[in-house]
């Protein structure tokens, strides 16, 4: 729903963990945000999420008053968790809004 989010607690870095039923494989990351400065995606093929693995970091466009909408496209990759980590942001707080993941 674009009426919910996900929002920080005001300190940097913040992380949250995406975990699928199954080992997939994905190729490309899209996320819907507001604020974040540079974002870091990292996966784990592991069962248990532990053992994350840098795939991208990437410093964001300011866009006053909209929602920031990136995708990062990736060589095709193996993951059984995504981990994103908002490593500095525009403002004290941040909203995550959508996280997609295309891939088999």
């Amino acid at each position: 729903s674009s009426e919910t989010f996900w929002t920080t607690t005001g300190m940097f870095p913040q992380e949250f963990i995406i975990g699928f039923p199954k080992c997939v494989t994905i190729s490309k990351v899209a996320i819907q945000c507001y604020l974040v400065r540079t974002l870091r995606i990292e996966r784990s093929t592991s069962k248990d999420p532990v053992g994350f693995e840098q795939c991208i970091e990437k410093d964001l466009q300011h866009t006053e008053g909209q929602l920031q909408m990136e995708e990062f496209p990736l060589p095709s990759f193996q993951a059984t968790y995504l981990r994103f980590i908002i490593k500095s942001a525009f403002d004290h707080f941040v909203s995550v809004h959508r996280v997609m993941a295309e891939g088999t």
